[in-house]
């Protein structure tokens, strides 16, 4: 069970493990285009469809005629990945049970964007969760963890390449796992594992008041911000032009600057730096590798430079 090109990596992996894969669930196909007049499939029911695999799309994941042809296929075990809540009636149906493969290490950051919260907060290591899913979202007894190391320059599109893959691993080893067992294994209680933490941080869904950036705080703070959202949904903001104009842009790529002095008072503010530009925070001055302006194409810097500063 799964969507996005996320989920693809592991439904890959089943397969050319040569794993049973008797069917495939999905979300249904989207309207895309100016007019919708487009259908577009998920990225995992073209895969399933490529490799003659049946596929369910579900509208409701109650709907009685969906879980009647679920349970018609006698499923051992379902594995999700990057899907929606599923009810009790169909994650309880597998003899084996269902699992999920989270992108972060559970307890923390629960919730559906958990690689660009991790980002977002500097965080230094993520990794990769199964877990059995029960009544509420990724709150399961862990199966496996698997950590992930996040470079300081990293950005969305790096870690979400990397936990597609460690994702899609770790999914075939809680399978063995589980087939090892008979259905039995040794899976921690999230409880357990609360009382070790000082802060439970959570990855709520993002929206467009979510991405807006706040050039009131810290250099380190929005830098961790924009590269958290880059290269989607992208962080935008107001930034204030020489000329005094101001301009409401996307931000995909900055640079630190050591050593470098802010000003409170002019913080979101592009200013010129050798054939390039850079924003101004409180604390430093960001430099600016990958912008958009509103209505206009993706440029670097130095083109953003030459035409809206001179």
């Amino acid at each position: 069970m799964g969507t996005p090109e996320f989920a693809v990596a592991t439904l890959q992996a089943l397969v050319e493990a040569e794993y049973n894969v008797v069917a495939v669930v999905t979300q249904p196909d989207r309207p895309v285009g100016r007019h919708g007049s487009v259908l577009r499939a998920p990225a995992v029911k073209e895969y399933a469809v490529e490799h003659g695999i049946p596929v369910l799309q579900p509208e409701k994941m109650k709907d009685v005629d969906f879980v009647e042809q679920l349970r018609s296929y006698k499923a051992d075990l379902q594995v999700v990945v990057a899907f929606r809540m599923l009810p009790e009636i169909v994650w309880s149906m597998p003899r084996y049970g269902t699992f999920n493969v989270h992108a972060a290490l559970l307890p923390q950051y629960r919730g559906a964007a958990p690689i660009n919260w991790a980002i977002i907060n500097g965080e230094k290591q993520t990794g990769v969760t199964t877990f059995f899913l029960d009544h509420d979202i990724d709150t399961g007894r862990v199966i496996m963890q698997q950590p992930f190391d996040i470079p300081e320059d990293a950005d969305v599109e790096y870690v979400y390449d990397g936990l597609k893959e460690l994702g899609a691993e770790i999914a075939l080893k809680t399978i063995d796992k589980i087939i090892e067992g008979d259905g039995k294994v040794d899976a921690i209680p999230q409880e357990m594992m609360n009382e070790n933490v000082k802060e439970l941080k959570n990855a709520p869904k993002l929206f467009k008041e979510t991405c807006r950036i706040d050039w009131t705080r810290k250099e380190k703070e929005l830098y961790d911000f924009i590269r958290g959202l880059s290269p989607i949904p992208g962080a935008w903001g107001e930034v204030k032009l020489p000329n005094g104009s101001v301009m409401e842009v996307k931000i995909y790529k900055v640079k630190r600057i050591d050593g470098s002095k802010g000003q409170k008072e002019n913080s979101g503010t592009i200013m010129k730096i050798g054939k390039g530009c850079g924003v101004v925070c409180v604390d430093g001055i960001l430099e600016i590798e990958s912008i958009q302006p509103n209505g206009k194409k993706r440029m670097d810097g130095k083109s953003f430079s030459n035409g809206y500063i001179g």
